[in-house]
């Protein structure tokens, strides 16, 4: 089995930057796609940015500009910056990844269990 388990998520004022990371452990032999969902109260979850191992880059619209993605494969990690934060992006935020496990000729996805960030007005 895998585990995520994301970290970083606060309290902020609008206008500041948080970073969240997200590790992934378990019997991986490789991750492809890393990413960070946020679901906000009432509404929907949504893609916020994903990486595929090979650095490709995805953003909502929202936060281009705004968010960075970045990954460290040798420690199966990943991280988002996230910068000049607004009160819109408070959600709790869930790290998601397609993991391939020892053994396995597929890949699944896994879900973390969710870490807040709160912006203040």
């Amino acid at each position: 089995q895998v585990q995520l388990v994301e970290s970083g998520g606060d309290l902020v004022q609008a206008g500041g930057s948080l970073r969240l990371s997200c590790a992934a452990s378990g019997s991986i032999n490789s991750i492809n796609i890393m990413g960070w969902y946020r679901q906000a109260p009432g509404k929907q979850r949504e893609l916020v940015a994903r990486i595929t191992g090979g650095g490709r880059i995805n953003f909502v619209d929202s936060v281009k500009g705004r968010f960075t993605i970045s990954r460290d494969n040798a420690k199966n990690t990943v991280y988002l910056q996230m910068n000049s934060l607004k009160p819109e992006d408070t959600a709790v935020y869930y790290c998601n990844a397609d993991v391939e496990l020892t053994g396995d000729s597929y890949s699944s996805y896994y879900w973390g269990q969710g870490t807040q960030v709160t912006v203040s007005s």
